[in-house]
């Protein structure tokens, strides 16, 4: 990793990038372009999820050449919620932007949703209004999988999976993110009552390379939104859910010994009920535990 020796800058661009060393150079000058007729000051994070070409090479040059840009590198490959989550952990500016390294999101709108974050908003989404991508294998998925997240978030974000967004630092910073959790940052911030803003972007066809998605990525989505609905549940009440479940642990231990034959071994009565009885307490403190943190989530806003 290169760290400038600089003031923090307004602006943090975090683009994680795997197998792109033909789009590399192009995003940085995309970037650049973009962001240097601007008042305020920026960053370039870049973050190289354990490509096997040429990337790392192309992106060291690059940050040789510009003081601005940070480059983190993972030996093997985490996926792009990891990769994300790592450029914002090492992120310095005020605002932070995350999108796609594969040119297909442009630089050239990141100006002007920093502007409606200026307006009071703690998120703006960016919501790709020409798509350039497949119909059947990746616009129509997409268009199901908004509606069904819209639906179960309560949160109607036309494009969920568009990488191109832009944060307040403090927000961000607060979102845990794992799995394939990126595309769900604006239902994440629902418990802290942040303002989210969705706005037109532009989208272009794929230069170089070819899309690391495919159709076995919806089943980890939707596994993820159970994941997420359960976390917004768990927000509005978290230890009335966490109690349910506690109790039903505790039914099925009294159940279980009522089951026992009168002849049964007391061990093997009192060893169940130990362990379900544990289970109870583990699930009572962890509603303590996530009641708190969602407490505090509120009250920083």
């Amino acid at each position: 990793m290169t760290r400038p020796l600089s003031a923090p800058p307004d602006i943090s661009v975090c683009v994680p990038v795997f197998n792109e060393e033909d789009s590399v150079g192009p995003l940085h000058d995309a970037i650049v372009a973009a962001l240097e007729p601007e008042a305020r000051s920026f960053e370039i994070v870049l973050v190289d999820d354990g490509s096997r070409d040429d990337t790392i090479p192309r992106l060291s040059a690059i940050a040789a050449r510009d003081p601005r840009v940070v480059v983190v590198r993972f030996r093997r490959n985490f996926g792009q919620t990891s990769a994300m989550q790592a450029g914002i952990d090492h992120a310095r500016g005020r605002f932070i932007v995350t999108m796609d390294g594969d040119l297909q999101n442009d630089p050239a709108d990141i100006p002007m949703m920093i502007d409606r974050l200026d307006e009071g908003f703690d998120l703006v989404v960016g919501w790709r209004m020409k798509r350039q991508d497949r119909f059947l294998t990746r616009k129509v998925p997409s268009i199901v999988a908004n509606r069904i997240i819209g639906r179960v978030t309560g949160l109607p974000i036309r494009d969920n999976g568009c990488s191109l967004k832009v944060y307040r630092s403090e927000v961000i910073r607060r979102v845990p993110l794992y799995s394939d959790m990126h595309r769900f940052i604006p239902a994440m911030t629902i418990p802290m009552g942040a303002r989210v803003a969705e706005v037109g972007v532009r989208h272009h066809a794929r230069q170089f390379g070819e899309s690391k998605y495919g159709l076995s990525r919806i089943f980890k989505v939707l596994l993820d939104l159970m994941v997420i609905k359960t976390l917004l549940l768990s927000a509005r009440r978290p230890l009335a859910g966490f109690a349910m479940m506690a109790a039903l642990v505790l039914l099925a231990a009294a159940l279980a010994l009522a089951a026992l034959p009168a002849s049964g071994s007391m061990v093997v009565g009192m060893t169940v009920a130990a362990l379900l009885g544990s289970l109870a307490a583990f699930l009572l403190l962890l509603g303590l535990v996530t009641g708190a943190q969602f407490q505090n989530l509120r009250s920083t806003r």
